[in-house]
């Protein structure tokens, strides 16, 4: 494919939250207009005016600008074919509804919602299509007079073509609709406002989009389009019938379609929870394609390099929210030390933060962050792994500290403190040698012998690297510790 001949589109409407579907979708379009050269169009379909807003528009800017996306057309950067926002095109669309009345294209529909049931219904009991019957497709004059004499108000309906419908799916193959199955559709409303059916193929046959890659859940409308397009193309409004890829369902639990409703599919919770633009991408990127069989974790760079819509699979993709912590956990891995500490700031204050800003160390932060970098699956997982250094005192975790405080913790307690207090704590290996030597005295192994210890100066017994814990927390504190844990246990 030529380098600049693609031209793609994201249009989501601005309702409500980003989810992951419509990620996954922005991301296989743009990584196809990057891997090919071509055009990332960037477009907001908000003619619904009951569900759209300015807030979730704004919301929707600053998520794809937080995932790195960067459009080449669309709001905030202009283009050729301005505007791209749909509520500020209406005219385009009323000049091309008249255009296909005026060729014949369309038609004026009179039947009332009662008559449309009516006779869905008397389909249905018959074992035949219940979609719209083509009742006003040929009205003489006097039908109109007559209809339009009882007040009645007309929508717009185009005029489906009597023969199969067949494209080749991007994603799919072959595919072929059959008129019974593809009625004629409604394009504009009574009140005269266009309905999604018209605006979406008309402006991207204005913007000339050469690649539809969308959800599968709207395959059925595609022969619709197709309809649409070549009347569009015969009233040179339209250069061509755009090639289309439907993608793959992104299942939820049960096996069930993700809805936008559902909260495992909010954008926003995975950016509060603390996963990386380039972890969440890297997953959303493995429902339905891969970069190759036995690797799951790449760059986004590498993804753009090696992407061919071809390669999508067909099949629905089940979202699985550890596997999707596993990988963005090795992204977390593979950040730079510096670049990790900075990316935890939004968690190490309010109002993640439970210790009072002045007694945040940004010493202590440092020298542990290379620890807490190996252990964390989403950044928000750090507030909790640190707050051992910053609060006056742990927070003890009832279950963890009765887990921890068997029969003999006490006796193991005063003699661990001793022989910390004694230790080398320019050194890790000093403070795990201490004890080491104190559980052997009380025939403990290690871990065992730890436990208590990590219990009594963190509050939790799982967490960082404890000696490295023990060290950046410092020798006063960590003895202060042990010994009010001690008193506890006698209390």
């Amino acid at each position: 494919m030529a380098n600049g001949s693609v031209r793609v589109r994201f249009c989501p409407s601005p309702t409500g939250n980003p989810h992951v579907g419509l990620v996954r979708t922005a991301l296989f379009n743009w990584a196809f207009a990057r891997h090919t050269g071509g055009t990332f169009v960037f477009r907001i379909e908000d003619t619904d005016a009951a569900r759209d807003s300015e807030e979730s528009y704004v919301q929707l800017l600053d998520s794809l600008r937080w995932l790195g996306f960067d459009w080449d057309e669309g709001p905030e950067v202009g283009g050729p074919h301005a505007p791209y926002r749909q509520s500020q095109r209406m005219d385009l669309y009323k000049d091309v509804a008249k255009k296909l009345l005026d060729g014949g294209y369309a038609y004026h529909c009179y039947c009332t919602t009662e008559e449309l049931d009516a006779r869905r219904d008397a389909a249905r009991a018959a074992g035949k299509p219940s979609g719209y019957d083509g009742h006003c497709r040929d009205l003489t004059a006097e039908q109109v007079a007559a209809y339009e004499a009882e007040g009645r108000t007309p929508i717009v309906r185009f005029r489906m073509p009597d023969e199969p419908i067949t494209f080749t799916d991007l994603v799919r193959g072959e595919l072929t609709f059959t008129p019974e199955n593809v009625p004629d559709y409604g394009i504009v409303r009574a009140n005269g406002a266009p309905l999604y059916t018209l605006v979406n193929p008309v402006d991207d046959a204005l913007m000339e989009i050469t690649h539809v890659l969308r959800g599968e859940d709207l395959l059925s409308s595609t022969p619709r389009q197709i309809a649409l397009y070549k009347a569009l193309i015969e009233l040179g409004i339209a250069k061509a019938v755009p090639e289309f890829g439907h993608l793959p369902y992104v299942m939820g639990e049960g096996n069930k379609k993700l809805s936008k409703r559902d909260p495992q599919s909010s954008l926003n919770l995975y950016r509060e929870q603390g996963f990386l633009p380039e972890g969440l991408l890297n997953y959303l990127s493995l429902l339905g394609w891969s970069l190759a069989p036995d690797r799951d974790i790449f760059s986004i760079d590498e993804m753009v390099a090696a992407f061919d819509i071809a390669d999508v699979n067909p099949n629905p993709a089940r979202f699985d929210l550890k596997k999707a912590e596993s990988i963005n956990a090795d992204h977390i891995r593979l950040l730079d030390v510096k670049d990790f500490t900075e990316r935890c700031r939004p968690w190490l204050k309010a109002p993640f933060a439970p210790w009072a800003p002045e007694d945040f160390d940004e010493a202590k932060w440092q020298a542990i962050a290379p620890h807490a970098q190996t252990r964390v699956k989403v950044l928000s997982e750090i507030t909790d792994n640190v707050d051992f250094l910053f609060l006056p005192e742990p927070v003890f975790d009832e279950a963890s500290w009765t887990k921890a405080m068997k029969e003999g913790s006490d006796a193991l307690l005063t003699t661990a403190r001793a022989k910390l207090f004694q230790a080398d704590w320019s050194s890790p290996e000093s403070l795990k040698d201490a004890v080491l030597a104190a559980g052997e005295e009380h025939g403990l192994k290690l871990g065992k012998a730890q436990a208590p210890v990590r219990v009594a100066v963190t509050g939790r017994t799982v967490g960082l690297p404890l000696f490295e814990s023990l060290q950046v927390l410092g020798k006063e504190k960590t003895i202060a510790r042990i010994d009010a844990a001690l008193v506890k246990l006698a209390a």
